[in-house]
């Protein structure tokens, strides 16, 4: 039995609730600012600004957190985009502006620049300032220009990045050795929600002739250049890969690319999901819930959440044939479903108080009604995960 679009509005908001209120925080206390922490409860040390300038820097979760905000902003203009439509109450930012702060802390945090050494990094940053974009132009709300110097900058950047060097695709970081899907399919999806079509459609082409596993249906890690001068292949799959090469086909449209995107779907259906009662071989007998794999903590907690927010779009995508669209949304909400079945309250781990109201989201979406277990702590990427999972159907549920 499926949830109403209005129960998943609600959940949606009590996910965005639960991040941003266990996560969120100015940026060493300046106005106008916000980012999220990288654990909840947070260890004592770092409560001070020392403490924060040590902890590690995770750009990328960051530039994920924008885009789930992003996400209960579009809800939140659905409703009207009134105070009373805010995901946290009429008296807190709107999601956007929420958005926005983060931006401002990126930058900040990151040295007064949105650069950094990972261009999947910045184009992960890219995609989620030009949501930002657009959802400040629907809602009337500053920040446009701000907006548009941060893609102006990240441009140059993957144009850097894209070079002849291995027959193509984008370099993974400024060490310039190594090419990937991580880094070459969102940077072609950027380029084509920008009007760069034929640059996105080349990154696509090599990512086909490169990466692409004909016997899987799936997209490999990457390819560098060996000792020797051989090409060696990194033949791991993650699910994170698949989302950004399945949104620029759908972004780029054309039959070709249509008919891989279809394929692609059914293909993370039959070798990227998991029995809903637990385990991570991938796939799952004929007829049993399935659930996408989820790849535990620290950058792999993001990875499925990725992934549930391009199946979104197949699932929403008239032009995908009726089979694809149906398993996306599948997928998607059972993944969603099984996040929720394994929330928990929120609790302190001795030196901070309860946060009523609040919920912690387990790693594991198989793991499906086994609530999350207290621990020390959990990780933004983990919670972030669930956030776009929820989010993610959420918008496929608004569609009925």
């Amino acid at each position: 039995m499926t949830s109403s679009p209005v129960d998943w509005h609600k959940r949606a908001n009590e996910a965005a609730r639960s991040v941003t209120g266990l996560f969120g925080r100015r940026l060493f206390f300046l106005p106008g600012t916000h980012l999220g922490g990288i654990q909840w409860p947070a260890p004592h040390w770092r409560d001070d600004v020392k403490g924060k300038l040590l902890e590690p820097w995770h750009y990328w979760w960051q530039a994920h957190y924008v885009d789930c905000l992003v996400d209960a902003g579009r809800r939140e203009l659905g409703k009207g985009a009134t105070p009373a439509a805010r995901f946290n109450g009429p008296e807190h930012p709107s999601a956007g502006r929420l958005a926005s702060r983060l931006v401002t802390g990126i930058r900040l945090r990151n040295g007064l620049t949105v650069v950094n050494n990972y261009y999947d990094d910045m184009a992960w940053l890219a995609l989620a300032t030009l949501r930002l974009d657009a959802l400040a132009q629907e809602t009337r709300r500053p920040g446009r220009r701000r907006n548009a110097a941060v893609r102006k900058t990240l441009t140059l950047q993957f144009d850097a990045a894209c070079t002849d060097d291995l027959g193509g695709g984008s370099f993974w970081s400024k060490k310039r050795d190594f090419k990937n899907t991580p880094a070459t399919a969102p940077v072609a999806l950027f380029y084509a929600r920008t009007g760069q079509r034929a640059k996105a459609q080349s990154l696509l082409d090599w990512l086909d002739v490169t990466l692409f596993d004909p016997g899987q249906g799936l997209y490999l890690d990457g390819v560098r250049l060996g000792p020797d001068g051989n090409v060696l292949i990194e033949r791991a799959v993650y699910t994170y890969n698949q989302g950004p090469v399945l949104g620029a086909l759908l972004e780029l449209g054309g039959e070709a690319n249509l008919a891989r995107a279809a394929m692609l779907v059914e293909a993370v259906d039959r070798h990227l999901t998991v029995p809903a009662g637990g385990g991570n071989d991938g796939g799952a007998a004929a007829g049993q819930l399935t659930v996408l794999r989820c790849e535990g903590t620290g950058d792999g907690g993001l990875f499925t959440g990725i992934l549930c927010r391009y199946l979104a779009l197949a699932a929403a995508d008239p032009r995908l044939p009726r089979q694809a669209r149906v398993t996306a949304a599948r997928l998607v909400t059972g993944t969603a479903e099984a996040f929720w079945a394994g929330r928990r309250p929120a609790a302190g781990n001795g030196n901070r108080k309860e946060q009523p109201g609040r919920l912690v989201f387990p790693l594991h979406a198989e793991d499906r009604g086994a609530p999350s277990p207290a621990g020390p702590g959990v990780e933004l990427s983990t919670q972030l995960q669930a956030w776009m999972a929820i989010e993610a159907t959420a918008s496929i549920a608004a569609l009925d």
